[in-house]
This record gives C-alpha cells, sequence and structure tokens, in this order.
C-alpha cells in the first residue's frame, strides 16, 4: 500500500500552500538605445543591443512593409 493521509488538509491550508502558484507578468521596459518596449535582461528585438553594445546584428524589416 502507499503512503496515505492521516487527516484531511483543510481548505486554507491548501490555500496557504498554493498561494503563489499564480502567474507574475512579465517584467517590460523601455530600451535605451531605440526606446522599444522589451524584456528585462534580454536583447532588444528591434535593434539588437543589450547593455549599451551592439549583441546581435538584425536584418532591415523593408521586406515585411513591402
Amino acid at each position: 500500500m502507499g503512503a496515505l493521509p492521516k487527516q484531511r488538509i483543510s481548505r486554507h491550508r491548501q490555500g496557504n500552500r498554493r498561494r503563489h502558484h499564480y502567474l507574475k507578468p512579465m517584467a517590460l521596459v523601455a530600451c535605451k538605445s531605440c526606446g522599444e518596449i522589451k524584456r528585462a535582461h534580454h536583447v532588444c528585438p528591434s535593434c539588437g543591443m543589450y547593455n549599451g553594445r551592439q549583441v546581435i546584428e538584425i536584418e532591415e524589416r523593408a521586406r515585411a512593409e513591402s
């Protein structure tokens, strides 16, 4: 036989355990170089800058506009 609980867990105690089981909103900040909204501590998807330096090269979006 497997383990069985000796007492029923009350809704209050169960709720206290699950108090932190929720989705937290994403931390969004403005990029210092281009001003676009980006995730904190991530490379900017529009300009490719991170921590004041160019990390990745972003292709021009001319194809998306035409």
